[in-house]
């Protein structure tokens, strides 16, 4: 007997899928400014912060994953297609630009790369969302 999942439950399971690797990401990319810092004053920074690449880097797949996901299935929206694809450009250039020892770029990067992810992560509000909180004259109850 197959059970049936309406799409509004399948639906919330993708997008809540996405917000964790969403999260997933946000946390590797914080490590590996912490192991950065180690690289730069210990002996086994170096090797930590070239595992912790392949992790944010695999971590960065798994958004593109779960975005897919969440549009393919209920015809949702694509935008967040568009920003997971956009940061697997970013980490691979991001590594990149590790393996070639290019630190001028390489760190302005990551920073980009971890504020653009925590923008991800802040819920958006929609327009229709934000009329419903205003009185009659349009201000903010």
């Amino acid at each position: 007997m197959a059970t049936q999942v309406s799409p509004t439950v399948n639906g919330r399971r993708h997008s809540l899928f996405l917000r964790s690797a969403g999260a997933l990401q946000t946390l590797t990319i914080f490590l590996q400014a912490v192991s950065a810092g180690l690289l730069l004053t210990s002996a086994y920074g170096e090797t930590l912060h070239s595992v912790g690449a392949r992790v944010m880097y695999g971590a960065t797949m798994l958004y593109v994953l779960a975005a897919v996901l969440a549009w393919k299935p209920g015809g949702g929206s694509l935008r967040p297609v568009w920003h997971a694809s956009g940061f697997l450009v970013l980490a691979s250039a991001q590594v990149l630009l590790g393996i070639a020892h290019v630190p001028s770029l390489h760190v302005p990067l990551g920073v980009l790369m971890f504020g653009l992810s925590v923008l991800v992560l802040v819920p958006r509000r929609s327009p229709t969302h934000a009329q419903d909180h205003r009185g009659g004259d349009g201000a903010l109850t």
